[in-house]
This record gives C-alpha cells, sequence and structure tokens, in this order.
C-alpha cells in the first residue's frame, strides 16, 4: 500500500507530535498506511483548531530561518509574512497563510492601514495548482476562497486556492451583466445560494484587497466573522481581465455556515477535462 513520502511522513509526525503531544503518535504516522495517514490528519485538524498555525509557525517559520528548507510548507515568504502549504489529501489545493497569529476573516488586523494584501499573494501562486494537475490553466480555471468562522476547522487564516467548479464557472459566465463595482446580491444561485458579488478590474488584484472591500458593506462589517468569501477570475469583453468576489452570510435558518470553499473543486475537474469557461 502506497505511503507518503519519507520527508512528508517525518514532517506531519512532528506536527502531530507538537500539535498533541505524545510520543506514540511518532510511531503511529511512521506505520500507517496513506489511508489511515489521512484519517489522522483529518482528525487531528477536526479536534486541534491551531493545528495549522503550529505547523506554520513551530515547523515551516522555525525550518526557514534555521536551515533555509521551509518544510514541511512549499515556499515562506518572510519579507511577505505568509507561507504556502501544500494540503497533503487533496490533488490541486494549496493554503495560503499568514507567518503571524490571524485567526480568521473576522481579524480586524486584516482591516488596518497597510495590512498585507494575503490575496494577492495567494492569486501569486496559483501556478502551484496547475502545476499539481500537470495541465496548463487560464486565469479562469483557479480561485480562492476563505470560510467564514462556523465553515472552518482551524483558527488561523487560510486562503484556499484550487480548481473553480465547471458549473460556477458557467453560472458566472451567462450572467456577466449583473457584475458591478458595487456588492449586489445575484438573481441566480450559485451551488445553491444567492451569493453577494462585485466586479473589480486587473490582471491582478494588486492593491484591491477583497477582505477591505467586503468591509465596505456595513452589513459584513459589523460582523466580518459571518462572511465566508470567494474570487474568481473573468475576462469581460467590456473592460477587459478581472475578478469576481463573491460573498455570503451565515443563515442558521437555511443550514448556511458560510463556505465558500464550496464554489472550488478539489477533485480539478475543469483541468482534467481541459474545459474552459463558456
Amino acid at each position: 500500500m502506497l505511503r507518503p513520502p519519507r520527508g512528508l511522513r517525518r514532517a506531519a509526525a512532528a506536527g502531530l507530535i507538537l500539535i498533541c503531544g505524545g510520543g506514540w503518535l511518532a510511531t503511529a504516522v511512521r506505520a500507517a498506511p496513506l489511508s489511515a495517514f489521512r484519517n489522522l490528519i483529518d482528525s487531528v485538524q477536526m479536534h486541534h483548531p491551531n493545528a495549522l498555525w503550529h505547523i506554520v509557525h513551530s515547523l515551516c517559520v522555525t525550518d526557514m530561518k534555521a536551515s533555509g528548507d521551509p518544510a514541511p510548507c512549499a515556499q515562506v515568504d518572510q519579507q511577505g509574512g505568509y507561507a504556502v502549504l501544500k494540503d497533503i489529501q487533496r490533488r490541486s489545493q494549496f493554503l495560503v497563510l499568514p507567518t503571524r497569529r490571524i485567526p480568521g476573516i473576522e481579524s480586524p488586523d486584516l482591516l488596518a492601514p497597510g495590512a498585507p494584501n494575503y490575496w494577492q499573494d495567494a492569486w501569486a501562486q496559483r501556478w502551484r495548482v496547475a502545476e499539481a494537475v500537470g495541465r496548463p490553466a487560464t486565469r479562469e480555471e483557479v480561485g480562492l476562497a476563505v470560510n467564514s468562522v462556523l465553515g472552518r476547522t482551524q483558527n488561523q487564516l487560510h486562503i484556499h486556492i484550487d480548481c473553480v467548479r465547471p458549473d460556477v464557472l458557467k453560472a458566472l459566465h451567462g450572467h456577466e451583466a449583473e457584475l458591478g463595482s458595487h456588492w449586489r446580491t445575484l438573481s441566480f444561485p450559485v451551488v445553491w445560494r444567492r451569493f453577494k458579488a462585485r466586479w473589480v478590474r486587473g490582471e491582478d488584484l494588486g492593491a484591491n484587497d477583497p477582505f477591505k472591500l467586503l468591509a465596505a458593506d456595513p452589513v459584513a462589517r459589523a460582523d466580518m466573522a459571518g462572511e465566508t468569501l470567494a474570487v474568481i477570475a473573468a475576462q469581460r469583453a467590456k473592460d477587459g481581465p478581472g475578478f469576481i468576489l463573491l460573498a455570503d452570510r451565515v443563515d442558521p435558518a437555511t443550514d448556511d455556515i458560510g463556505v465558500a470553499e464550496e464554489l472550488l473543486d478539489h477533485h480539478c475537474r475543469v483541468l482534467a477535462a481541459g474545459a474552459s469557461p463558456g
């Protein structure tokens, strides 16, 4: 039965020991088959909401400073203040995380003047998704997402980077006329929900920070913890390249826990099929 590479297993074992405590975990992780190894990681993430913080802060950053090797992260940008971590369970997903303590979308630090634009950092890492799948990707085929407090398992901000669901691409492509420079609830469902959306022009996000753009909506700003946010690139005939920002709020009445990550496809079918939106 296949097992993770030795270096990956060692890094994961170290992270699990650090998070949970107890030397028995080292033996458990090294001996476990791949399926059990993944289940163990799942269990740790579910029951230890600070797992990602410990991995990035205590392993990736520490290793980078000590040896120049960011393992188990793919990259640590010390100047930019973020790390890139491969999701070991999903073929194409990567995470971008701050290297300082920021719990999530609700953190006031994200709205402070001069705060880093972690979305732009994540967008600049989208090439890793195509590399993981082994096929080139267009701007429109890779998206970004952050979940709400209720929709996440980890209390360290992490931006998901992965392929966009083909049905999401199709829905958005067919309703470009609804997208303007202000937040507006869409007239059509995206993955069974009515997101509010707005358009941002540009090949890159640059100084356009989606957290701050979302907080410009007074309702969202009053309770950022209940918000979830996705960023999907698009190309419009009238004004060229840009991004569609999609936001949703937690709604207990409809069992909506605020998971914009659902707009992404962790099976990456859009690249597997070689499809493009249209």
